[in-house]
């Protein structure tokens, strides 16, 4: 465990992740393949948390109907992370690693409700923990979740998984002479408007001092060697 880059790890995988090339529904083969990158991590020894998006499910006001009140979209969407979270411990736990979703917002039936001693508990016990629901409030997306569950559980790292290798000035799909960065400073991220997070996430992990590393979550093992090395991505610190 001494020659891992990071012993402790936030990974924040969007829900489209989970819809794999169409962006919706399940990619079961996609998720299998996740479930088994984030077992060989656990295996190593480090301490995993995890927040997932749902927008595989429901995205916010971009899938409510016009009119829709914004805090009961985003209840909405917040309930789609619970749905993905359990999906994502069955596989998990199938694979043998043991696994505890915590939610923001309390469902004591199907999951545990967020509070630290239990996450710290749960970590110190060698498990995997998914944090779902967001923050609980409407208005915050799970990128902020994940820089604020990053603090809370004192992650050396957030790891941002995406479907590009990195962050570039400008969008590579649709640009051939986009410039891809190895590093940036915070300031960076914000100042030119990139593509990483949101602000209020990006502002958040300037101020508690936890680097972003953005990986491409298609290449295989892209997970492990950002753990492991510290490569394979843009670091933001």
């Amino acid at each position: 465990m001494s020659s891992l880059k990071y012993q402790s790890v936030l990974i924040k995988l969007s829900g489209e992740v989970f819809g794999g090339k169409n962006g919706f529904g399940f990619d079961h083969e996609v998720i299998n393949g996740l479930s088994k990158e984030i077992q060989q991590i656990a295996q190593l020894g480090v301490r995993v948390g995890l927040v997932v998006g749902g927008g595989n499910i429901f995205r916010g006001t971009r899938s409510a109907p016009k009119g829709m009140d914004r805090v009961a979209a985003d209840h909405m969407g917040m309930l789609a992370t619970v749905i993905n979270a359990i999906f994502l411990q069955e596989n998990l736990e199938r694979l043998g690693v043991e696994t505890r979703v915590l939610s923001a917002i309390e469902m004591r039936e199907v999951c545990e409700p967020y509070i630290k001693r239990r996450v710290d508990h749960h970590l110190a016990q060698k498990r995997v923990v998914i944090f779902g629901a967001g923050t609980g409030n409407p208005y915050f997306t799970t990128d902020t979740a994940a820089a604020l569950r990053a603090s809370e559980m004192g992650a050396q790292v957030l790891i941002k998984g995406t479907k590009v290798d990195g962050v570039y000035d400008k969008d590579p799909q649709k640009h051939k002479d986009a410039v891809r960065f190895d590093h940036l400073t915070y300031n960076d991220v914000l100042q030119k408007d990139l593509n990483v997070m949101d602000a209020t996430a990006v502002a958040f992990c300037k101020d508690n001092q936890v680097p972003i590393m953005v990986v491409n979550i298609e290449q295989p093992n892209a997970l492990l060697q950002a753990v492991q090395s510290g490569t394979g991505g843009t670091l933001v610190q």
